[in-house]
C-alpha cells in the first residue's frame, strides 16, 4: 500500500502542472492545487491515498527542502546601503514615487503584523475561544513563504521591486514565527533544551560560511557530471543545519532555512540553484504539498461544531493580521498592488503546519482547534492568490525606460542616440564644449556642462544610468570616468578609445572590470572584413525592417529549452549563442542556458517584445 500511495502522488503531481497548463488555470499557484488534489486523493473524498511512513518521510524532506530554498531566495544585495531606492530618472518616470526600499517596508509591514496579531490574540484569549495567547499570536503572524514564491515565480516578479518587497515581507513571516516556535517550546515545553543552546545555530552557520566561502572560487576547475560537488555542498549544509537544529531543541525547518542563507552568501552559480529547484519543486515539494491535503480528514473535522465555528473566526484573523500592510506599501506602490501584496502576504500554510505539529505534541491545543486552524490556512491559499491575480498590473517604475547616458556629444555619438531614441531607450547626451552643443542640441537631447569631473557628473545625475557611453575624445578622461562610474554602480560601461596606445595600457584592467571598450579604426575594419566574407552583412545593417540584437537569457521560463521549441522561434533568428566567452553557432536542438548570451535578428517591431521576456529575470 506504501508503494501504490507513493505511485499515485507521484502522477498526481506530474498531472497537475499538465491540467492547469491544458485548462488555463492561472488564478491559483501550483502549490494550492497539490494541497487541494491531495485532499481529493485523501480521506476527505477519494481515500485511495493513505499517509504512510515513507510518505511522512518524504513530506519531511519535502518542507526542508523547500524552506531551504526559500533562504536561497533572499537578495541580500538588497540590504546593502544604497544612495536612493529609484535614480532620478526613476522617480521622474515613474512619477515621483517616495523612496522607500523593500527593505524599509518590510519592516514596517511585518510590524504592523506583529502588532495585529497580538491584539487578535488578545481578543481570542478574552472571548474564551482559544485561550494559548503566545500560540494564537505566532500563528497569526505566520507567511506561506513557498506559496509565496510560487506565485510571484509564476508573475516573473521576484526581481522587481515589489517582488523583493513581498518576499522581503514573507521572509519575516516565516523566520520570526519559527523563531518565536522555537522559544514557545523551549519556555513551555518539559523536554526542550537550554534557550542559549539556540545560538549553536547561529555559530555553525557561520563556521560553515567562513569554511567554504572560497569553495565556488575553485569548484568548477575540479567539478565533473558525476561529481556535482555544488549539489553535494548544498545536502551536506541541510543535514548539518537540521541536525544541529534538532539537537539544540529547534525545529528542524528553522535549521533547513538557515542552510539556504549559507548557501545564498557562498554566492553560487545560476546553474547550481536551477539544479536545485530541479530536486525540490520536482519532486521533494509537490510530495509535501499533495501529503498535506491527504492529511487533513475533512469528514472528521467539520463534524465538530466548534469547528466549523472556528474556521472563519480564524480565517479573518490570518487575514485582519495582514491588513496593516496595506498602508505600508501605498507609500511606494499604487492602490490596486498595494491590496495584491496584503493578499498575497496573507496565505499561510507551511508555518501553521510546523507549529500545530509542535503544540500537539506539546499537547497545548486540541485535535478540533487545531482542524480549525489548519482549515482556515488552507482557506487563505485559496482565497488571497486570486484576489493576488485579479488586482495586480505592472507598476510604472517596472515599464521604465531603458536609461542610456552618452558623454560626449560628436559625430559618432549622435547619431547613435537619435537611432535609440526611437525605440525603447531613455537617452541623455553631456558635453563640456558650447560648439558642439549648439550643433547638436537641437537634433537630441544634449546638455551643456562645464566640466567632466567624476564628482560633477555624479551630483548632476549622469551616473544614474542603466547604460553610460564614454564617447568623448580624450582617451584619459574617458578612463578616468570609466573606472569612477563602474565604483558608483553602472551597470554597463561601453568606452571609445581612439589613441591605441592609451587603449593598449588600460585594456586588460577595464575588461577584468567588465566594462567594455572600443576603438573606431577597429571597428570599421572588422565591418568591412564581414562584408568581404559576409556580404550579406551589409543586407542586415541597411534593412530597415529588421535589425541585429543582443540580450543575456535571465528568464528562467526559457532556459533549458531548445531553440526550435522557443514560442518565437519563428518570429527571430539566432546566430550566435556565447557562453562563458565561447561562441556556439547554435542549431534548433541548441540547449539555452541561464547566462548565454544569445545574438539575433528580428523585425524592430518584435525584437523588444523579445529582448525584455528574455532579459526578465524570475
Amino acid at each position: 500500500m506504501d508503494q501504490v500511495s507513493l505511485v499515485i502522488i507521484l502522477f498526481a503531481a506530474l498531472l497537475i502542472p499538465l491540467v492547469m497548463a491544458k485548462f488555463k488555470i492561472n488564478s491559483l499557484p501550483t502549490a494550492v492545487m497539490e494541497i487541494i488534489v491531495g485532499i481529493i486523493l485523501g480521506p476527505s473524498l477519494l481515500n485511495i491515498v493513505t499517509m504512510t511512513t515513507s510518505i511522512s518521510q518524504l513530506s519531511t524532506i519535502g518542507v526542508i527542502v523547500l524552506l531551504f530554498l526559500s533562504g536561497l531566495e533572499i537578495d541580500f544585495s538588497l540590504f546593502k546601503k544604497r544612495r536612493t531606492a529609484l535614480t532620478p530618472l526613476e522617480q521622474k518616470q515613474a512619477g515621483n514615487l517616495p523612496k522607500y526600499s523593500p527593505v524599509r517596508l518590510s519592516v514596517y509591514a511585518y510590524s504592523t503584523v506583529i502588532i495585529l496579531s497580538l491584539l487578535l490574540a488578545a481578543a481570542f484569549k478574552v472571548s474564551g475561544l482559544f485561550s494559548d495567547f503566545w500560540l494564537a499570536t505566532i500563528l497569526f503572524g505566520t507567511i506561506s513563504l513557498g506559496i509565496v514564491i510560487a506565485a510571484l515565480k509564476e508573475k516573473e516578479l521576484l526581481s522587481k521591486a515589489f517582488g523583493q518587497t513581498i518576499l522581503l515581507i514573507s521572509v519575516f513571516g516565516e523566520l520570526i514565527p519559527m523563531m518565536g516556535l522555537t522559544l514557545y517550546a523551549s519556555i513551555f515545553g518539559s523536554n526542550s533544551q537550554s534557550l542559549w543552546l539556540l545560538l549553536l545555530i547561529l555559530a555553525v552557520a557561520a563556521l560553515l560560511l567562513l569554511r567554504f566561502k572560497p569553495f565556488f572560487n575553485f569548484y568548477q576547475n575540479i567539478n565533473k557530471s558525476t561529481t556535482q560537488l555544488d549539489i553535494r555542498l548544498a545536502f551536506f549544509l541541510i543535514v548539518t543545519m537540521v541536525t544541529v537544529a534538532e539537537t539544540v531543541g529547534a525545529e528542524n525547518i528553522l535549521g533547513a532555512f538557515v542552510a539556504g542563507i549559507v548557501l545564498k552568501l557562498l554566492q553560487p552559480s545560476e546553474s547550481t540553484r536551477e539544479r536545485l529547484d530541479s530536486i525540490g519543486y520536482g519532486f521533494f515539494i509537490p510530495i509535501f504539498f499533495i501529503s498535506t491535503g491527504v492529511d487533513l480528514n475533512l469528514r472528521t473535522i467539520l463534524t465538530s461544531g466548534k469547528t466549523l465555528l472556528l474556521i472563519p473566526l480564524f480565517f479573518v484573523a490570518y487575514m485582519v493580521a495582514k491588513l496593516g500592510g496595506y498602508w505600508v506599501l501605498k507609500l511606494r506602490f499604487k492602490q490596486a498592488n498595494a491590496i495584491a501584496g496584503t493578499a498575497l502576504t496573507a496565505t499561510t500554510m507551511t508555518m501553521v503546519l510546523a507549529v500545530l505539529r509542535v503544540a500537539k505534541s506539546m499537547k497545548t491545543i486540541t485535535s478540533d482547534q487545531s482542524g480549525a486552524f489548519l482549515l482556515a490556512a488552507l482557506l487563505t491559499c485559496i482565497v488571497s492568490p486570486l484576489i493576488f491575480n485579479k488586482f495586480y498590473s505592472a507598476e510604472k517604475e517596472d515599464l521604465v525606460k531603458t536609461a542610456v547616458h552618452f558623454i560626449g556629444a560628436n559625430l559618432s555619438t549622435v547619431p547613435v542616440a537619435q537611432q535609440l531614441r526611437k525605440g525603447w531607450y531613455d537617452v541623455k547626451m553631456y558635453t563640456n564644449h558650447p560648439q558642439n552643443y549648439e550643433t547638436y542640441h537641437a537634433q537630441a537631447p544634449v546638455q551643456l556642462m562645464e566640466n567632466f569631473s567624476a564628482e560633477q557628473l555624479e551630483a548632476q545625475g549622469v551616473f544614474d544610468a542603466d547604460i553610460l557611453v564614454l564617447g568623448h575624445m580624450d582617451a584619459e578622461r574617458n578612463y578616468t570616468l570609466a573606472k569612477a562610474a563602474k565604483d558608483y554602480g553602472v551597470k554597463r560601461i561601453i568606452v571609445r578609445f581612439e589613441d591605441r596606445n592609451v587603449l593598449n595600457e588600460h585594456e586588460d584592467e577595464l575588461r577584468d572590470m567588465g566594462i567594455e571598450v572600443y576603438n573606431t579604426p577597429e571597428a570599421n575594419i572588422t565591418l568591412l572584413r564581414s562584408l568581404i566574407e559576409s556580404p550579406s552583412t551589409l543586407l542586415m545593417l541597411q534593412d530597415t525592417e529588421n535589425s541585429i540584437y543582443e540580450v543575456r537569457v535571465v528568464n528562467h521560463l526559457y532556459t533549458n529549452v531548445q531553440i526550435k521549441n522557443l514560442q518565437f522561434a519563428k518570429d527571430i533568428t539566432i546566430s550566435e549563442v556565447i557562453r562563458n566567452r565561447k561562441i556556439i553557432v547554435p542549431n534548433g536542438n541548441t540547449l539555452i542556458q541561464y547566462g548565454d548570451r544569445l545574438i539575433f535578428t528580428g523585425s524592430k517591431q518584435d525584437a523588444p517584445r523579445i529582448r525584455q521576456a528574455l532579459a526578465t529575470a524570475n
